[in-house]
C-alpha cells in the first residue's frame, strides 16, 4: 500500500512494508498483553478455554482465505479471458511452463550453480500450487524483459532436473544418443570458424555411408536461446522414425552475433553439404544427397531466409559467365509456427485478407476467418452481423475504385451533384447509403492472441531488437531476408514444396496463411505461363493445377505456439511430431519420384545442376577428407579438408555462395534499396542510433544513459 500512496509502484517500498508489518506484530506479541488490547481482552479470555491453539491456528488461516477469495465467492472477480482460447490439455501444459517460468526467474539470481537448479525447482513446485501468484510474476517480468530473462526461460530444458524428468517421461525413440559435430565452413566464406551442430541418427556412424538424404534442421529460440538438445524429443523421434540423420544446427546467437550472421551458418552449412556431397556429415560422397530444410518459430524465419539465398544465388548470371554452377534447391521446407516477418502490425490489409480468403483455402483457414469476426462480433453482442461463410456472389457491392478510405469501414458515397441548398445536401447524404468494402475490418493475430501464455508482444519486440542489434538499421519495409513474407514472387514461385504446422490460436498464425497463400498463388501464376506458353505435359494439363504439389498446410485447433518444446506436459504434441516425420518421408520420396521422371523424359531446356564428379565441381566446391570417427567418442567430431589451390579461390565477399544480393556477409554492404535520411545529424547526437543503444541496453540489463 505504501508505494501506491506514494504514487511510485516499487518492490523495494513493498518490502519495507512487509518489514514494518512484520516487526510490529512481533513486538507486539512479545511485549503486549496476551489476550489483545483492552476492547479484546474479555472476549479473548473467554474463547480461549473453549478453543485449543490448533483450532484456533486453523480457525484464522481459514478466514485469511476466505478474506482474500471474498470477491470469488460473490461472483465478483472478472471473467478470465483465456478461459475458452485452448483445449483443456494445452492450457495445462502452459500452467507447468508458466509455474517452471515463475520459479527459475525467481532463482535466477542465485550465483552458485548447484543451489540455482535446486532453487529452481523448489520455487517451481510453490507456483504449480499458487496458480496465479505464477501468472502475475510472469506477466510482470515480460514487462521488463532482457536477453538472461529469455535465455532462462527457454534453456531450461538443459538443466539437470529438467534434463532427468524430461528423459524419464520421454519414450524410447532411438538406439543411439545424439552427437556434436563441427562444420567447416565454405572456402569462399569471409567466416572462418567452424559451425557446431548435433547430428541425430539412429546408428552407427559407419551406417551414414549408405545414406543419399539430410535433414537440416534449425532450432527456434527467438534468435537468442536454445540448441539442438533443447528439441531432443522432437529431433530423436525423427531419427527413430525416419532412419535419416538429423543435422540440427547449434547457431551463434544475438545479441553477441546479431542479424546475420546467423543466417550465413545456415547458408554456409548447406553450401558445404552440397559442396562435400554430404561428406562433411559422413556420408560417402558418391551422389548428390537430397536435403530438406525445417525450422520452428525463429528457426522457421532463417530457414525460409536461407531457402530464399540459396534460390536467389542460383539464379545469379555471372555464376554462369564464370562457368560455375548452380546450387541445388532444397528438396523440401518444413516449418513449424515459423515468424516470417519483424513488422508487428495492428491490422490485416486488403492483399492479406484475400490471401486468406482464397477459395481453395477456406476450408483450411475457416477457423482463422471465423477468429477475426469474432473480434468485432465479441464487443457487439445485440448487432446482428454477416456471416464470415459468405459467398462473393452475394456480397454487396464493392466501393468505387477512386474512393480511398483509410481503415476497412463502410464509406458513404458523395452525391452526384451538390445542391446549392443545404437543406437539400444534407437530405441527399441522409439517403445515401453505405457501401461496404471486399475486405472486411480485421485485426492481426498478434494483437488478437496478444494476451497468450506462451508467446506476447513484449517477447516479440525484445527477440526482434536483440536480433537486429543497436547498430543495423534495415528496411524493414523490403528486407525479405528478415521478413521472408516480403519475398519477391519470382524467388517465390521456384520454393520446393513447403509444409506448414501452426496452431490456430498462435499470434503467429498469420504468417503461415499468409506467406502459404503467396506461396499458392506464385506456383498458380507460373503454372498458368507454363500452359500459355505450351510448357506443360498432357498429363499435367489434364490434372489441373494442384496446390498440395506446392503447400501444404495443418492448423491444430485449440492450440498456441511452441508445443512440441514441451511434449512431457502435452502428450498430444507428439502425434503432430510424429505426422512432421511422415511428411519429411513423403518429401523425400516426392523427389525421387520427380528424378526418376527427369532421367526418363529429359525436357529441353533443362539446366544441369551440379553433377558430381566433373571439372567444374572441383573449381566451384572444396574438396573433404571423409570422416573416420567413432560413434563412441566423446568429442565433437571435426571434418577435416584439403587446402585448395590458389587458382580456385574466389572473391567471395559476404560470406555465402558468389554472386550478388545473396547474404549478409561482413566485407560487402546487400544491394538492397534503402530509405536514407536527407538528414544526417553528427553519430554522437543521431536520435535513432541513440534510442536503439537505449533499448537494446534494456534488453541486456546494462545502464541507460540519463
Amino acid at each position: 500500500m505504501i508505494d501506491h500512496v506514494l504514487g511510485r509502484p516499487s518492490v523495494q517500498f513493498r518490502k519495507i512494508q512487509v518489514f514494518a508489518v512484520v516487526s510490529f506484530w512481533s513486538l507486539y506479541l512479545s511485549r503486549g498483553n496476551k489476550h489483545g488490547p483492552p476492547i479484546l481482552r474479555q472476549f479473548s479470555s473467554r474463547i480461549s478455554t473453549r478453543l485449543t491453539a490448533w483450532q484456533t491456528l486453523v480457525i484464522t488461516l481459514l478466514w485469511l482465505y476466505v478474506a482474500r477469495n471474498f470477491g470469488k465467492l460473490l461472483g465478483l472477480e472478472c471473467p478470465e479471458p483465456l478461459a475458452n482460447l485452448y483445449t483443456r490439455s494445452y492450457f495445462r501444459a502452459t500452467w507447468v511452463t508458466t509455474a517452471l517460468d515463475a520459479g527459475f526467474w525467481t532463482a535466477m539470481r542465485i550465483r552458485r550453480k548447484w543451489v540455482r537448479d535446486l532453487a529452481s525447482i523448489v520455487f517451481s513446485l510453490y507456483y504449480l500450487v499458487a496458480a496465479e501468484q505464477a501468472d502475475e510474476k510472469v506477466r510482470k517480468m515480460r514487462g521488463m524483459l532482457t536477453v538472461d530473462h529469455l535465455r532462462v526461460s527457454w534453456n531450461k530444458p538443459t538443466t539437470p532436473y529438467l534434463r532427468f524428468f524430461t528423459k524419464l517421461l520421454r519414450p524410447r525413440l532411438a538406439r543411439y544418443p545424439p552427437r556434436a559435430i563441427r562444420i567447416p565452413r565454405p572456402r569462399d566464406s569471409s567466416y572462418k570458424d567452424h559451425i557446431n551442430a548435433w547430428l541425430y541418427f539412429d546408428g552407427p556412424l559407419t551406417a551414414l555411408r549408405d545414406h543419399t538424404r539430410v535433414v537440416l534442421d534449425v532450432p527456434g529460440g527467438g534468435f537468442v536461446a536454445m540448441n539442438p538438445r533443447t528439441n531432443d524429443d522432437k529431433l530423436l523421434a525423427w531419427a527413430g522414425k525416419t532412419g535419416l540423420p538429423i543435422l540440427s544446427l547449434d547457431y551463434r546467437k544475438a545479441p553477441e552475433f546479431p542479424y546475420p550472421y546467423a543466417l550465413n551458418e545456415i547458408y554456409d552449412t548447406y553450401h558445404t553439404i552440397a559442396a562435400s556431397r554430404g561428406r562433411c556429415v559422413g556420408l560417402s560422397g558418391e551422389v548428390q544427397p537430397k536435403i530438406l530444410i525445417t525450422g520452428d518459430s525463429a528457426g522457421g524465419n532463417l530457414a525460409t531466409a536461407a531457402v530464399l539465398m540459396i534460390l536467389q544465388s542460383s539464379s545469379d548470371d555471372s555464376q554462369r559467365l564464370r562457368g560455375s554452377e548452380a546450387l541445388p534447391p532444397p528438396d523440401g521446407l518444413m516449418l513449424i509456427y515459423p515468424g516470417l516477418t519483424m513488422n508487428i502490425g495492428n491490422w490485416m490489409t486488403d492483399e492479406q485478407m484475400t490471401l486468406i480468403k482464397d477459395r481453395r483455402m477456406r476450408k483450411t483457414n475457416k477457423s482463422i476467418l471465423r477468429r477475426k469476426s469474432e473480434d468485432y462480433n465479441k464487443l457487439t453482442p445485440s448487432t446482428p452481423h454477416i456471416s464470415h461463410d459468405e459467398d462473393e456472389a452475394t456480397s454487396p457491392p464493392l466501393a468505387p475504385a477512386a474512393t480511398k478510405p483509410m481503415n476497412d469501414s463502410p464509406v458513404l458515397e458523395p452525391p452526384a451533384a451538390v445542391s446549392p441548398s443545404v437543406a437539400k445536401h444534407t437530405a441527399s447524404v441522409a439517403q445515401s447509403k453505405p457501401q461496404q468494402l471486399k475486405t472486411r475490418l480485421a485485426m492481426s493475430s498478434m494483437i488478437s492472441y496478444f494476451n497468450d501464455r506462451i508467446l506476447t508482444p513484449e517477447m516479440m519486440r525484445a527477440m526482434i531488437i536483440l536480433y537486429v542489434g543497436p547498430h543495423h538499421r534495415p528496411d524493414f519495409a523490403t528486407d525479405f531476408l528478415l521478413s521472408p513474407l516480403l519475398a519477391p514472387e519470382s524467388l517465390l514461385a521456384r520454393f520446393p514444396k513447403t509444409y506448414f504446422l501452426t496452431g490456430e490460436r498462435d499470434p503467429l498464425v498469420d504468417d503461415t496463411v499468409i506467406f502459404a497463400g503467396r506461396l499458392r498463388q506464385a506456383a498458380a501464376t507460373r503454372w498458368q505461363e507454363r500452359k500459355e506458353l505450351g510448357l506443360l505435359s498432357r498429363e499435367e494439363r489434364k490434372s489441373g493445377f494442384q496446390e498440395r504439389n506446392h503447400v501444404e498446410v495443418a492448423l491444430i485447433p485449440g492450440i498456441s505456439h511452441g508445443f512440441m518444446q514441451f511434449v512431457s506436459v502435452f502428450p498430444e504434441g507428439w502425434k503432430h511430431i510424429f505426422r512432421c516425420a511422415t511428411w519429411i518421408e513423403e518429401a523425400f520420396d516426392k523427389a525421387d519420384a520427380r528424378d526418376r521422371h527427369k532421367a526418363g523424359v529429359q525436357t529441353p531446356g533443362t539446366e544441369s545442376v551440379l553433377e558430381p564428379g566433373g571439372e567444374e565441381e572441383e573449381k566451384r566446391y572444396h574438396q573433404r577428407l571423409r570422416t573416420e570417427s567413432s560413434g563412441d567418442e566423446d568429442r565433437p567430431l571435426e571434418m577435416s579438408m584439403m587446402a585448395p589451390s590458389s587458382s580456385a579461390r574466389g572473391g567471395r565477399a559476404n560470406g555465402l555462395c558468389r554472386g550478388r544480393g545473396r547474404g549478409r556477409g561482413r566485407e560487402r554492404k546487400p544491394q538492397v534499396s534503402r530509405t536514407v535520411s536527407n538528414i544526417s545529424l553528427a553519430s554522437e547526437d543521431d536520435l535513432l542510433s541513440k534510442r536503439m543503444r537505449q533499448l537494446a541496453g534494456g534488453l541486456l540489463g546494462e545502464e541507460r544513459e540519463e
